[in-house]
C-alpha cells in the first residue's frame, strides 16, 4: 500500500510545482512581456495568466511614474562658469514591448542619456539664462530627452532643475553685482524725486508770477506758521515799508487768537 501512495504523493507533488509555476499574476500597473522559446508572444496583464514551464520567460514591466534624480551634474556654462546642477527627470514606460525589446537595460539608458542632455543644453547657456530662464531650459531638455527615448517606449513627462551651486568667488561677485543694481535704482528713483520735485517748484513759481496776490496770501501763511514756533517777525524783500506795520499786527492778531 505504501508502495503505491508514494508515487501517487510524488506526482502530485509535481503537479502542484507545475502549476504554481505556470501562473502569474502581474498588478494593475504592470505588463508582463512574453517570450516563448525566445521569441515575443506580446504583452500580458493586468490580472492572472499562465505560462509554460521552462519554455516561457516573462519580464514584469512597471508603468508607473519613476523619478531620476540627478545630483550635482556638473555643468560649465557657455561663458565658461562651472556650476553643480541639481535636477530630477520624471518618465515612465508607455509600451512595454520596446522597453524591453528596443533597449537592454531602459532605466539605466534612459537615466544616463538624461545626464548628457542635461549638461549639453546647459553648457550651450549663459549663466544668467541659467538662472533666470529655468523654464525654458527644462522645456527644452525634457523635449529632446523625450525625443530620444520614445523609440524605448519611454515617456519623458518634465525635468525639473532644483538647484544651481556655484562656486564662492562666483557668488560673492553675483552678490557684489545684486548690491550695485539695488544702488543704482535708488539713485534713479532719489534723481526721478528731485526732477518732479523741480518740476512743482517751476509750476508754482509760473503761477505764483501770474498771480501776485497768491504769493502774498503765501508768505502770511507762512508767517503764520514761523510765529506758532518763535516770537518772530519776518519781512519778506518786495515788501513796501509802510506795509510792514501791519504786517507785525496781524502776526500778533494771529498769536492771540491761537492762545
Amino acid at each position: 500500500m505504501i508502495e503505491i501512495i508514494t508515487p501517487i504523493i510524488a506526482v502530485l507533488l509535481v503537479v502542484f510545482i507545475i502549476l504554481g509555476a505556470s501562473i502569474k499574476v502581474v498588478r494593475e500597473y504592470e505588463r508582463g512581456v512574453l517570450f516563448r522559446l525566445g521569441r515575443l508572444m506580446g504583452a500580458k496583464g493586468p490580472g492572472l495568466f499562465f505560462v509554460i514551464p521552462i519554455v516561457d520567460r516573462i519580464h514584469v514591466i512597471d508603468l508607473r511614474t519613476s523619478t531620476y534624480d540627478a545630483r550635482m551634474i556638473k555643468v560649465i556654462t557657455k561663458d565658461n562658469i562651472r556650476c553643480d546642477v541639481d535636477s530630477f527627470v520624471y518618465y515612465r514606460v508607455i509600451d512595454p514591448i520596446k522597453a524591453v525589446v528596443e533597449v537592454e537595460d531602459y532605466v539605466s539608458a534612459t537615466q544616463n542619456l538624461s545626464k548628457t542632455v542635461l549638461r549639453d543644453i546647459l553648457g550651450h547657456a549663459e549663466l544668467d539664462d541659467l538662472l533666470t530662464k529655468t523654464p525654458e531650459l527644462t522645456k527644452q531638455i525634457q523635449q529632446e530627452i523625450d525625443e530620444m527615448t520614445d523609440p524605448w517606449g519611454i515617456k519623458v513627462s518634465a525635468v525639473v532643475i532644483s538647484d544651481v551651486i556655484l562656486p564662492v568667488e562666483m557668488q560673492r561677485a553675483i552678490a557684489k553685482q545684486a548690491e550695485a543694481e539695488r544702488e543704482r535704482r535708488s539713485r534713479i528713483i532719489l534723481a526721478d524725486g528731485e526732477l518732479m520735485a523741480a518740476q512743482k517748484m517751476t509750476e508754482a513759481a509760473e503761477l505764483y508770477a501770474k498771480n501776485p496776490m497768491s504769493l502774498k496770501l503765501r508768505e502770511l501763511q507762512m508767517l503764520s506758521e514761523i510765529s506758532r514756533e518763535k516770537n518772530l517777525i519776518v519781512v519778506t524783500s518786495g515788501v513796501d515799508v509802510n506795509e510792514v506795520g501791519n504786517i507785525a499786527a496781524l502776526t500778533r492778531g494771529i498769536k492771540e487768537n491761537k492762545k
